[in-house]
């Protein structure tokens, strides 16, 4: 099935991590003008530089994604450059496993819920009134897979991917009916370099690939998605 995003504006939130980069160049691939927020110069540079011919279409602006000011100001230079906002991806995240609950410390539960909760939820104030006026777009969650699994020593990451699934699926039946979609996207652990540094002697062939998510991901943004709303996609194979 041919996928169609030319045209559309796409902020990519974290587009420069991990995942973030495969959502970029996947986007920029089927003709998408796509913005992505990053915090290190050198990652931008580096993904302008793997864009190749599509560089051009692609914009990079720092913003701080837990601060509210600062993605509402980032939201209101896409609307003045490009006059709409037609997709949102969050793909900022972080992990801390291995520590039973009453050895977790508040600092690195409040962590948690910072970089796998309360972005999504920032972003989504800045750019679902936006949508609104728009009577469109699209806006896609990355969770995990701990969210509906939840494993010994990981209690501070599945409760933030948890109630991050929960605050998408109440998003998403406050639109409802407005022409905008929202979407979770649920992986396990994903073949990064990070990931592969940090369990070196894991079997990386189980690990689903960041540009085969990045293209469930380009589905739920494009108008072929367009009956499926308030869903969880589990994107971790059979493996």
């Amino acid at each position: 099935m041919q996928i169609h995003c030319q045209g559309k504006t796409v902020l990519v939130v974290g587009g420069t991590g991990g995942l973030g980069k495969s959502v970029t160049l996947t986007f920029l691939a089927e003709g998408a003008k796509v913005i992505v927020t990053y915090r290190n110069r050198q990652e931008l540079s580096e993904l302008q530089a793997r864009a190749g011919a599509k560089a051009a279409l692609l914009e990079g602006m720092e913003a701080d994604a837990l601060e509210p000011s600062s993605v509402a100001a980032l939201v209101q230079a896409i609307i003045t450059r490009h006059g709409s906002l037609d997709a949102v991806v969050n793909t900022v995240g972080a992990y801390v496993g291995g520590l039973k609950v009453w050895e977790v410390e508040a600092e690195v539960f409040e962590r948690m819920l910072d970089l796998n909760l309360r972005t999504g939820f920032v972003l989504a104030q800045a750019t679902i009134p936006v949508m609104l006026k728009q009577g469109s777009g699209a806006f896609i969650n990355i969770a995990s897979k701990a969210a509906i699994e939840h494993a010994a020593g990981a209690s501070a990451y599945a409760a933030s991917k948890a109630a991050a699934v929960a605050l998408m699926d109440s998003l998403a039946e406050d639109v409802r009916g407005t022409g905008i979609r929202v979407n979770t996207v649920l992986p396990s652990i994903i073949d990064t370099a990070a990931n592969r540094e940090a369990m070196s002697s894991a079997d990386f062939s189980k690990w689903p690939k960041p540009e085969d998510i990045a293209r469930v991901i380009l589905f739920l943004a494009s108008d072929e998605a367009k009956v499926v709303h308030g869903a969880s996609v589990p994107v971790y194979g059979n493996g």
